[in-house]
């Protein structure tokens, strides 16, 4: 079977829904949409706290891992990446962060242009629906529901005090003027539920954007240096989708290059071990991986104040339900972290370099259930690490997970970095404000004392925040994979938009920023064809 369109984006993801539905605001142009996963219909996909359920599910997470990270004791880390309308953004922590204003006035100096702070604001203001109003930095009445916390628990706000109790001013807006300081996290929510990039951008679905979900694709269709479409499965049959203008690979930081890599565009050394014909050598494909490495530490708690009190309780559970159900209240809105702190650990660094998720209740891991005593979690991860990994094949094989290594803690300073981080998290913990909570240190123990023992914990136990991204890295020098337009470098027609293209993670949560590459992508393709005629049609198709 073989059908047309003008536009394929290929992953219904938090670039991929913003690509796919600006473009289909122009009249008369046919957008397809291609997601590997099926609609969401999973009722824990719309409540907040619903990540726990769907992080690690069978089938709305791929559940990849890496390798045997050398770093990290050899541990292979789990990374649940969305398989879903929505991609990550369906089962992910819901944190509304955008990252600093010096990340973006970093990727311009790296030669992004059009990529500065200033140049994506509107593109983020665009996407906002921001419950709190539209100011110079916030946008109304945009896709993207963010809201405020709506549960205002007391060993969160005891968790802010602390903080200012060390010196660290109250941030009211970690999106505002500037990000250091504790506070309260704004979530994307609408109405006490989750706000996807799929329920964002794709509710209503424009009349001119065909989604095909459970559609994996499987290779790009080359033709005399373009793009011409993708081949994809469903239903255990090949099909062909051709491209009148241009294919936009929104698949993220993992399956964006392990596309690239199946279709024979990459290192042509490793295509041929993998034994793919190269059709375009462009070694920088699957390079330059950064992620957000995490340490956490667990406190039991002295009194009944935490959702681990509520989960473990018949009546508590029942509770829960009804505030939930009558209010859009309670635990079940609780986000991947209710209150934050970006602080400076290293003295080097200009701005935070450290971001606390601060949750009020504590569980063997993310996913796993909630231990039977009152506990609460301080969730550390460095903002900016100088550690990089890589994405390569493992097989030809498009349905094998490709190989991963992260390569956490590899460099010196991320090493200090993160034991900077847990000591500020003790310190913390010792203030008066938060000692009051606080029966003991449950992990690591007050056995692990000093420098050494801090990265020996991280090492056990520290895993990934989520946030892979710069395999695609975007960039006007000859060693990046895309240009600032967004175009791969030496085949026409072809676009990638996702975390993939940022040159250096953001600092914080990525989500916000990859909508707004979605967005950004979409206005740059609407202006570079204004001026063309409308591609011909095939008429059979």
């Amino acid at each position: 079977m073989e059908l047309e369109a003008d536009y394929i984006v290929v992953g219904a993801g938090s670039a991929g829904c913003a690509v796919a539905a600006r473009l289909a605001e122009q009249p008369g142009v046919r957008v397809v949409l291609l997601e590997a996963g099926g609609r969401a219909t999973n009722p824990w996909l719309h409540i907040p706290i619903g990540y726990a359920k769907t992080m690690y599910h069978p089938k709305l997470s791929w559940n990849l891992k890496t390798t045997g990270e050398p770093e990290l004791k050899g541990r292979q880390i789990d990374w649940p990446r969305g398989r879903v309308m929505g991609g990550s953004s369906a089962i992910n922590g819901l944190i509304y962060i955008r990252g600093q204003a010096a990340d973006y006035d970093h990727w311009r100096q790296l030669g992004c242009i059009g990529w500065s702070f200033a140049d994506v604001l509107p593109h983020f203001r665009a996407a906002e629906d921001n419950e709190r109003g539209a100011d110079e930095l916030h946008g109304q009445g945009g896709p993207l529901g963010v809201s405020n916390m709506r549960d205002h628990n007391p060993i969160s706000a005891a968790f802010i005090a602390a903080a200012k109790e060390l010196g660290f001013p109250e941030n009211p807006d970690f999106n505002g003027h500037e990000q250091e300081g504790a506070g309260w996290y704004q979530v994307t929510a609408r109405n006490g539920l989750r706000c996807s990039a799929a329920t964002a951008y794709l509710k209503p679905c424009p009349a001119n954007l065909q989604i095909i979900t459970d559609a994996p694709a499987r290779r790009l269709i080359l033709e005399d240096g373009r793009c011409a479409g993708v081949v994809y499965a469903q239903g255990g049959v090949e099909k062909t989708l051709r491209a009148r203008r241009e294919v936009v690979l929104s698949g993220g930081a993992i399956h964006s290059p392990q596309l690239l890599m199946l279709s024979g565009i990459g290192d042509g050394a490793h295509l041929q071990e993998m034994g793919i014909e190269t059709r375009h050598h462009l070694p920088a494909i699957g390079r330059n991986l950064q992620d957000h490495f995490q340490a956490r530490m667990v406190f039991r708690a002295n009194a009944k104040v935490t959702f681990n009190d509520v989960a473990n309780s018949f009546w508590g559970k029942i509770r829960t339900g009804l505030e939930f159900a009558l209010n859009r209240s309670g635990p079940l809105t609780f986000s991947a972290g209710t209150a934050g702190l970006f602080a400076r650990v290293m003295p080097q660094s200009a701005t935070p370099d450290v971001q606390f998720h601060f949750v009020p209740f504590s569980a063997a891991g993310p996913g796993k259930g909630l231990h039977d005593f009152p506990g609460f979690t301080m969730s550390m991860c460095q903002l900016r690490p100088e550690s990089r990994g890589s994405i390569t094949l493992a097989s030809p094989d498009p349905t094998a997970q490709a190989h991963i290594q992260a390569n956490y803690l590899s460099e010196k300073f991320d090493r200090d970095c993160i034991v900077a981080g847990l000591h500020l998290t003790r310190r913390l913990a010792a203030t008066t404000a938060l000692s009051r909570w606080i029966d003991s240190e449950f992990l690591p123990g007050s056995q692990a004392q000093g420098d050494d023992a801090m990265l020996d914990f991280a090492r056990s136990t520290g895993i990934t925040i989520y946030h892979p991204s710069g395999t695609c890295r975007m960039g006007e020098d000859a060693q990046s994979v895309v240009d600032s337009r967004l175009r791969l470098r030496g085949v026409a027609g072809l676009r990638v938009a996702d975390a993939s293209v940022m040159p250096t993670v953001v600092s914080g949560n990525t989500n916000a920023a990859c909508i707004m590459i979605g967005e950004k992508c979409a206005a740059m393709i609407k202006a570079d064809h204004l001026a063309e005629p409308a591609p011909q049609r095939n008429i059979a198709a």
